[in-house]
């Protein structure tokens, strides 16, 4: 017999963290390439402003003081395009289980940083979003907030992976051979 409803919270925590989440990343590697500097809009945008928008970008990476030159610009040139995909990978549901474990990593890293920042008083913007924003205790919080979240989408996951479907049919049970 099938159940009259394929909703649970596992469900519903991993539709919301898909949205929240994948929405977010697709959001803020978007901000990073095409927003700061959208000034030079249409003409010269995909040749000027988006190398203005990744040296930008650049820059704030650098403030954290983890990285060297060459490994920061290595992050500031790819993070906003892995962050497109990724967005959109989770957004779509499409292997889940190994998009969502990944951007959970990269949500954990982003918390540790900006933690790790915001108690040593760096006096930095933030540059989750392409726009100069101050880093905050709001700003540690938000993070925290989407972090508990990724981990507790990656976790329902994999827990419902190994759950049968709702809709799917069971199995008749075999027969017995009366005597």
């Amino acid at each position: 017999m099938m159940q009259s409803s394929p909703w649970n919270l596992r469900r519903l925590v991993i539709w919301a963290g898909r949205l929240v989440l994948g929405g977010t990343f697709l959001y803020a590697g978007v901000a990073k390439i095409f927003l700061p500097n959208t000034h030079l809009w249409p003409w010269f945008v995909l040749k000027f402003s988006v190398a203005t928008n990744l040296s930008n970008f650049h820059t704030e990476v650098e403030a954290y003081k983890l990285l060297s030159r060459t490994a920061a610009s290595f992050v500031a040139n790819t993070l906003p395009f892995a962050e497109v995909v990724l967005g959109l990978l989770v957004l779509v549901g499409w292997r889940l289980r190994l998009f969502a474990s990944l951007l959970t990593l990269i949500m954990t890293g982003f918390f540790i940083v900006v933690t790790r920042a915001y108690l040593l008083h760096m006096n930095i913007v933030c540059g989750c979003f392409g726009v100069p924003e101050p880093l905050t205790g709001w700003t540690v919080l938000r993070d925290a907030l989407l972090t508990a979240l990724a981990w507790w989408m990656t976790i329902c996951a994999f827990i419902e992976a190994r759950q049968p479907h709702p809709w799917s049919a069971s199995a008749p049970a075999p027969e017995k051979a009366s005597a």
